[in-house]
Parts: C-alpha cells; sequence; structure tokens
C-alpha cells in the first residue's frame, strides 16, 4: 500500500534533501536539474508539468527507491510548494533521508531522516476555522509530517513550526514511537503550548501493550496548556468498568515552577488495583493564579519528597470521585 498525504496547499523551506544508502559512494538524482523542480515557493512541486510526466518529487524517489546500489535524492536548498504526495516501500536497499519534506512516510526500514529545515504548516489561515464546534472542517487539516509502520529509525534535528492541527504523528512504527513499547527516550529544550501539554498518554488503552521506560523530559516550557506534565492510564473496558491494572512505577517529578489556572495544581489520582510505586517529588514550586492557594492531590500513592515543595504534597482531600485531566 503507497503512502498518501492529503494537505491545504502549505510552503516549506527546505536546506538539503538527500536520500540514500548509508554506505558507499551514491549517484545523485537532482529533482530541479533532472525533473524540472523550481524553488520559487509557487511552482508546485507534486504537480506534473513538460518536463516530468509524473510528479518531480514523486519521481526523484521511485527511482531511489528502486535502485539496488546507493543512490541519492536531492533537492537543493530552497523554498518549494507542495501539495500531495505518494511514497511507496518498502526500499530495495537502506535508505537515509535529510529532509524536512511536507510527506507521509509509511513502511519503510532502516531509515534516517535529519536536518536544519523547517516544516511551515502555515497555521494561521486555518487557526480561525479551527473550532471545537467545526469538527468537520477540522478532520480535513493536515499534520505537518507522519510516520506509519516504519522500523529501526532515527529522526533528528527537524523543526516543525504553525502546524494547521498536530506537528508530529507516529503510528505502528517499531524504535520511534512514544506510544507503548517506547524505551529509552530523552526529549529535551522542548517549548509547547497551547495543547495538551506533555505527557505519556493512554497506556493501557489496548490489550497486550508493552512497557513504556526511560522516558526523560527535561528543560521544557509550557505555556496556556490544559495539563502540564502528566501520565495518563485507561480503565477496563465496558462492560466491566473497573480500575486500570497499568503499573506505574519509578517515576520523578524535578525542578518544576510556574503557574496553575486551577487550585488543584499537582494531582496523582493512581489506581487503587496496581497503587503508584517510587514517585519522587523534589524543587517543586507551583501557585495557584486565582485568590486561593495552590492544592496537591494524591490517591493511592506515598510520594517521596525532597526539596522546596509548593503545594505541600498530599496537603489535599481527594473528592469521592476525582476529576480526570483533560
Amino acid at each position: 500500500m503507497a503512502p498518501h498525504l492529503h494537505i491545504v496547499p502549505s510552503m516549506f523551506v527546505l536546506l538539503l534533501l538527500f536520500i540514500s544508502a548509508p554506505k558507499g559512494q551514491s549517484d545523485a538524482i537532482d529533482v530541479v536539474a533532472k525533473f524540472g523542480a523550481k524553488a520559487d515557493g509557487k511552482t508546485n512541486l507534486s504537480k506534473a508539468s513538460s518536463i516530468a510526466l509524473n510528479f518531480q518529487f514523486l519521481d526523484a524517489w521511485k527511482v531511489a527507491y528502486a535502485s539496488v546500489t546507493p543512490s541519492t535524492v536531492v533537492i537543493p536548498k530552497g523554498t518549494y510548494l507542495l501539495t500531495k504526495v505518494n511514497l511507496e516501500g518498502p526500499c530495495k536497499a537502506p535508505i537515509e533521508i535529510n529532509d524536512p519534506n511536507w510527506v507521509r512516510f509509511y513502511s519503510i526500514e532502516n531509515f534516517k531522516m535529519s536536518s536544519r529545515g523547517i516544516f511551515d504548516g502555515q497555521g494561521s489561515i486555518a487557526y480561525e476555522k479551527n473550532t471545537c464546534d467545526n469538527r468537520e472542517f477540522r478532520s480535513k487539516l493536515p499534520v505537518n509530517i507522519r510516520f506509519e509502520f516504519v522500523t529501526n529509525a532515527l529522526i533528528q534535528d527537524i523543526s516543525s513550526k504553525d502546524s494547521k492541527l498536530f506537528h508530529v504523528i507516529v503510528f505502528a512504527c517499531k524504535n520511534i514511537t512514544l506510544e507503548h513499547g517506547t524505551k529509552n527516550v530523552d526529549i529535551k529544550e522542548v517549548t509547547c503550548g497551547p495543547g495538551h501539554g506533555i505527557s505519556i498518554g493512554s497506556l493501557g488503552k489496548f490489550r497486550n501493550e508493552e512497557p513504556v521506560e526511560g522516558i526523560k523530559v527535561s528543560n521544557y516550557t509550557i505555556t496556556n496548556t490544559s495539563n502540564g506534565a502528566r501520565i495518563k492510564t485507561w480503565p477496563g473496558e465496558y462492560p466491566r468498568i473497573e480500575e486500570s491494572k497499568v503499573k506505574l512505577s519509578n517515576i520523578s517529578f524535578k525542578n518544576i515552577r510556574g503557574t496553575s489556572a486551577l487550585p488543584e495544581a499537582v494531582k496523582f489520582i493512581c489506581s487503587g488495583y496496581s497503587p503508584c510505586q517510587n514517585v519522587e517529588l523534589a524543587d517543586i514550586d507551583i501557585k495557584h493564579t486565582g485568590a486561593k492557594p495552590a492544592t496537591s492531590q494524591c490517591l493511592n500513592v506515598k510520594p517521596i519528597t525532597s526539596g522546596k515543595l509548593n503545594p505541600i504534597p498530599c496537603s489535599s482531600p481527594v473528592p469521592k470521585t476525582p476529576s480526570a485531566t483533560a
């Protein structure tokens, strides 16, 4: 099955694109020189022309993935317009991509993507219409970049800005996804908001999920989000609704400061079936922006504490039916 990306026409800034086998000397396939692409910010990189009967970028991709010897697709420095692209895998040789491109990657193995380029989704033209009651419009909005069924991948040094919907979606991938089964991921120097915040979410939603472990998030700034840093689990499914059986342990929240729009600034609502274990709180200072002081609620957890802590951990009673995070 070919990958498919459907987007509202957008611009993206590109430094260089390389698609190649990671070892050995490769032949250059230039989308400008060979296929007639134009870096003028107007000519659609995926549109057929008299020079290339098929899509320029797609033609270059086909040549690269069909080659059994090392080959390189090059998109020279410039700004291109790209609307719709289909990329097919698997490739006959391992590939390496240095590309902030406007594409969806599907069913690819041994994949590397790195660049100093930018995915610019031109989101401002859609923000006014992207309201909670306009679901039909939202469902048609593009994601800046997608990775689906990608195995053994390294994604680094790419930037995403002003997406019309999500910046990045990772689905059914191995050694790249931040869903269940993810291990040893270091996320740092992130600026987030508005949105949901930074979270490890939907744990326990599906049967036979693998553990998530070794996730580190540091040096991040969150502004105007519905949550700050959170871990979210799912309860048992209908018709037998029960407490979550997901076990949460060895979790640290350190050096966090800021403000909360709600009094409940810190909440640990853990499962009675599988209480949280070895949860550490250190040097946390979160103030409520309203007249009331910030509060901290704990259920089925006894956190290990150190340093300055505001609010005082577990100092507020938990309602009979605790409210869930968004």
